[in-house]
């Protein structure tokens, strides 16, 4: 199926389209982290109210609307640390943040195929992320140092190799639990040595 053109960048964006970008974003974002299979994009505009018309000026490949998901689940992720730190103490503030890139992290799964084929092509810098991801446990070990809870000498990019060998070590664990008891193991590394 031919897609039409997407809006050109430069054009300012009404306020209707705007919020449709939105929900076909939250949609998709919805049903990435919930499928186990490919998502019907027809489904996806079926769901945010749209017409696939719609969705396609939008996002006129499938690829399009997984980097814009994509996009926007880093988003959330890498600026969660400073919101989480004003509400929590460092330490539940960082299992807490990593209760939030596991869900990232299983929204990418959802996205299979095309998510891949964007890091292979270069589309989706994983370097980019892995900064961005690395910056947000940074904030949070830098606030648990200060606070006495953290060891000060702690590389926040260990804990990022920490978290995503969790992730990867239990892609296809039958124990759901595991995740949890091996973040909070996590936790417990980056606590001061007795």
């Amino acid at each position: 199926m031919s897609s039409p053109d997407p809006v050109p960048a430069d054009r300012p964006v009404r306020s209707d389209a705007r919020r449709n970008r939105e929900k076909l974003v939250e949609v998709a974002r919805a049903a990435f982290g919930a499928a186990d299979g490919t998502v019907a994009l027809e489904a996806v505009a079926r769901e945010a109210g749209v017409g696939i018309g719609t969705l396609y000026r939008h996002f006129p490949t499938r690829e399009a609307l997984v980097e814009a998901v994509y996009a926007a689940e880093l988003d959330d992720v890498a600026t969660s640390a400073p919101a989480l730190l004003d509400r929590l103490p460092p330490e539940l503030a960082l299992r807490a943040w990593m209760d939030r890139y596991v869900a990232f992290f299983e929204t990418k799964r959802g996205m299979g195929d095309v998510f891949r084929a964007g890091v292979a092509s270069g589309r989706i810098a994983t370097p980019v992320t892995r900064k961005r991801i690395t910056g947000a446990i940074g904030t949070i070990l830098a606030a648990g140092a200060r606070a006495g809870v953290f060891r000060a000498d702690v590389d926040p990019g260990d804990v990022t190799m920490l978290v995503l060998g969790v992730l990867l070590s239990t892609a296809n664990d039958t124990e759901p639990e595991r995740i949890g008891r091996l973040l909070d193991l996590v936790v417990d590394s980056v606590r001061p040595k007795a």
